[in-house]
Formats: structure tokens, C-alpha cells, sequence
């Protein structure tokens, strides 16, 4: 038997849609003895691994000059909320030549109108099956003057 048949992964409803190059703000649950807080860590995502349980993104951020990347499992109920604050066109999987690179060299190019990366994949396969346009809306009516 194997191990992936036993496993049930439950998603975590709170991470959406997300890629390299996305700038995040991640909530984490932290456990510091017997107390619990939220804790926020904002940067840019530089690589996204799937691979069933062990599916995570690394996130990494520039504080006081220090680069801090941190990763966080997807099937983690540790991650409370991830917000997307802005995407970003690349063309890699993996960035990590950011991490030679100074904050203002750092930045990525933004993508503009497109919400999410299911929503382009939607509005790319509506492109390509248009509906026929109603006859009545396309013909204005004529007044006989």
C-alpha cells in the first residue's frame, strides 16, 4: 500500500490562487509557550513546490537590508489568511536570482486587469468560444419619419 493513497489532503480554503512573483501578505498562527498570536509577513513569493502533502511556497522579504524568506505549507491549518497585494509578470518558476540582487534592482514588472490566474485561464477560454450576438440587439431599429 502506498503512503499517497492513505493520505486525505484537505486544502486550506484560506490561500488562493498564487504564483511566483505575487507579493503576499501571509497571517501565521505562532505559538510562542502557551500563548497564541497572528503573526503578518509580507514579501514576494519566489517559488511555489507542489507535490501533494509536501506542497509549500517560499516567501521572502528585504528587513533592515537582510533578506528573510520563509515557507509555508499549503495543507497547514497554521496559515490563516493569504492576501494577494499585487502580481507580478515573470517568466521563471523559481526566483531566485532575487536574492542577488538589491530591493530597488528587485522589483517585477506588474500585471495589470487580470484579477487571478483562474480568472485569466477563464476569460482566455471565453475569448475563444464567443456566443453568437442577438440579431434584435446588433440591428438598431429604424424610425419611418
Amino acid at each position: 500500500m502506498d503512503i499517497r493513497q492513505v493520505q486525505v489532503l484537505v486544502p486550506n480554503p484560506n490561500i488562493p490562487d498564487i504564483g511566483p512573483g505575487d507579493t503576499v501578505q501571509v497571517t501565521a498562527k505562532v505559538v510562542e509557550g502557551d500563548r497564541v498570536r497572528l503573526q503578518m509577513f509580507r514579501g514576494t513569493i519566489i517559488r511555489v513546490r507542489p507535490g501533494g502533502a509536501g506542497a509549500s511556497f517560499t516567501v521572502r522579504r528585504l528587513s533592515q537590508g537582510v533578506g528573510v524568506e520563509r515557507t509555508f505549507p499549503f495543507h497547514s491549518a497554521t496559515v490563516q489568511k493569504v492576501e494577494v497585494l499585487r502580481r507580478a509578470k515573470v517568466r521563471r518558476a523559481s526566483l531566485y536570482y532575487l536574492r542577488g540582487l538589491s530591493r530597488k534592482a528587485s522589483r517585477l514588472k506588474e500585471r495589470r486587469g487580470v484579477a487571478g490566474r483562474a480568472e485569466a485561464a477563464e476569460e482566455v477560454a471565453g475569448a475563444e468560444s464567443p456566443e453568437a450576438p442577438d440579431a434584435a440587439a446588433v440591428a438598431p431599429e429604424t424610425s419611418g419619419a
